[in-house]
Parts: structure tokens; C-alpha cells; sequence
């Protein structure tokens, strides 16, 4: 079963990641008032971004992982700046703060939504 791991901006411009079956429903969902509570409260809500799975098992582990990014890095992802992902990894640093190399997973669908 397909699924989808999606990035929103809601009206205070805070980000909500999320993760789903069926896209376009759970974006109609959320700007109805019926996503997830942090949402609710912050209607309307934009599409920015989102990636395609041919598994929703692994929609919901990129929806995690990306939960806890930066938002510096989830800005990079959404523009396409896979090379800059490691270095905006607090994980992929050094104490002196130079990164390492580490090569992104690029193999997944992704979009991103044009304002």
C-alpha cells in the first residue's frame, strides 16, 4: 500500500510533519479542523512538501525521522539541498563543528510544492 510523508506550514509558520495513505484526504482533513491538534489550532494550513512510499510502514519511519530534524534542515529538504543535510546534522559533527560526509538517501519520490 502506497503512502506519503508530507511537510505543512501552518498559519503561525510552524511546520507539521505527518505521514498518510492517502494525501490529498488528509490535507483536506487538516484544513477542516480534523488533523492532529497542533494543526487545529493553527488553520489554514499549506502543502510544502512531501515524498512518495510504496510501503506506509515506510512513510511513517520518514515522517519520525524528519520529526526531529532542525528546521534549518527541513528547510534544505524542502528545497532539494541534499549535500547541506549532513552538515545541519548535530549528529554528523564534530566537537569543532566541521562535518563529516555522509551521503544522503535519495532513492525515494519527492516533491516539492511551489508557493
Amino acid at each position: 500500500m502506497n503512502g506519503y510523508m508530507y511537510i505543512l506550514e501552518c498559519s503561525d509558520g510552524s511546520y507539521y510533519t505527518g505521514s498518510t495513505k492517502y494525501l490529498e484526504r488528509r490535507i483536506q482533513q487538516h484544513q477542516n479542523g480534523e488533523g492532529a491538534n497542533h494543526t487545529k489550532k493553527r488553520l489554514p494550513v499549506k502543502l510544502l512538501y512531501y515524498e512518495h512510499y510504496n510501503r506506509i510502514d515506510t512513510a511513517f519511519y520518514r515522517e519520525k525521522q524528519i520529526q526531529g530534524w532542525s528546521r534549518a534542515k527541513k528547510e534544505a529538504l524542502m528545497r532539494g539541498e541534499l549535500e547541506t543535510l549532513p552538515g545541519l546534522s548535530m549528529a554528523y559533527r564534530d566537537k569543532d563543528g566541521a562535518s563529516r560526509t555522509s551521503a544522503p538517501d535519495d532513492s525515494n519520490k519527492t516533491t516539492n510544492i511551489e508557493p
